[in-house]
């Protein structure tokens, strides 16, 4: 499978659907096929399971079978909380001015950009992180995609005046790979990729239209092959033409299939910096059964895999390494890893076999696998 089976039509086909609200008897309103549901009322359904269990159906649906994608409103309602956080985030920022920070998808500096912000805030003000993070919306949503046990991470994204527009993309976990890399996962793969990861953004300022509100393109995550799709011109020039936005209030928050085609938009104010936390949930189920130190594994393998290097063939070389290493590049430290020259900072197997190609001694590859081990830690 690859990019030669990409068809348009049949891509605009289904983003050429209407959402039917009445399918959806929670929601309180519908803007462009975007589903509005109120914080008020869902925080009053709480005490009642009939209503959690309905409402988990209700968000679960529309982000596989709907348009993907939905809005709380009110979603924080005390909004001194919100910017409690924004005060922190500040404070990180100013600890961090002149450190690179990579972007996926838009020049690298182009905004302001704090990764690992969920650690970061906790240690900084914690009781600031509980105000916030008590917040039992957020667990409501990425329970009904994930289920219980999902791990979280968020990250924020500043964009300043005249910031312009993301690339639109898919997300985590095949958004972040690249063409060549897509095509030796299976089809079956692709499909599973969308269901492990549940996106979302809270709005940390309002966000007018002239400030950049995200880009979407509902039911753009239905179709199957679009994590080759959203590179090609064709794709693109469809995003560009039929994406919408909403404007945000401060507190809102936008959950979506990591699928959906999205994209930060432009900021064409003159002097309003749009915030968001973004949240990126994870489910529990992406996790080895056992916990393994593949870096000293292999460092400890690696002085006779040089010696016997040259007579392996490609297929032994790819399958050793493997094995043996870590294949994959997240989760990583953002700030000291960043992805500065792709979708994805180097791999460990990347980094081995990069090694035992140019003949790098045992001495130096064991600090090259100490630096690399070094810059991943939290």
């Amino acid at each position: 499978m690859n990019a030669s089976y990409l068809d348009i039509g049949a891509f605009a086909e289904l983003c050429s659907q209407t959402l039917n609200v009445e399918d959806y008897p929670l929601a309180s309103g519908m803007a462009k096929n975007v589903l509005l549901y109120d914080g008020h009322a869902l925080r009053a359904g709480f005490s009642s399971d009939s209503f959690n269990q309905d409402i988990r159906h209700e968000f679960a649906h529309v982000l596989q079978q709907g348009s993907g994608v939905f809005v709380i409103q009110n979603a924080f309602t005390d909004l001194s909380v919100i910017e409690r956080m924004n005060q922190v985030f500040e404070a990180i920022l100013a600890q961090e001015v002149g450190k690179a920070s990579g972007d996926h998808f838009a020049q690298a500096g182009a905004n302001g950009r704090i990764w690992n912000a969920l650690q970061k805030s906790a240690l900084l003000n914690p009781t600031v992180f509980i105000e916030y993070y008590k917040n039992p919306l957020l667990l409501l949503a990425s329970e009904a995609w994930l289920g219980p046990h999902y791990q979280l991470t968020t990250q924020v994204n500043i964009v300043r005046p005249g910031g312009q527009a993301q690339a639109p993309h898919r997300d985590y976990h095949l958004g972040f790979q690249e063409q060549s890399e897509l095509a030796r996962y299976p089809l079956h793969a692709h499909l599973m990729s969308t269901q492990l990861t549940l996106q979302a953004a809270v709005a940390h300022t309002h966000m007018p239209i002239e400030s950049g509100p995200t880009l979407l393109l509902p039911f753009s995550q239905q179709y199957h092959l679009g994590y080759f799709a959203w590179r090609d011109a064709a794709f693109k020039a469809y995003f560009d033409e039929h994406a919408i936005q909403l404007p945000l209030q401060q507190g809102d928050a936008l959950f979506f299939n990591p699928a959906l085609f999205h994209a930060a938009g432009s900021n064409f104010t003159q002097d309003f910096h749009r915030s968001a936390n973004l949240l990126q949930v994870s489910s529990a189920f992406g996790r080895p059964m056992e916990q393994l130190d593949r870096y000293a594994m292999t460092a400890a393998i690696y002085p006779a895999l040089a010696a016997n290097w040259q007579t392996l063939n490609s297929a032994e070389r790819d399958a050793i390494l493997s094995n043996t290493c870590e294949g994959y590049a997240f989760p990583t430290n953002l700030d000291n890893d960043p992805p500065l020259y792709g979708l994805a900072p180097q791999t460990m197997k990347q980094l081995t076999a990069l090694a035992l190609e140019q003949g790098v001694g045992v001495e130096q590859f064991s600090q090259q696998l100490q630096q690399h081990a070094h810059k991943r830690q939290a």
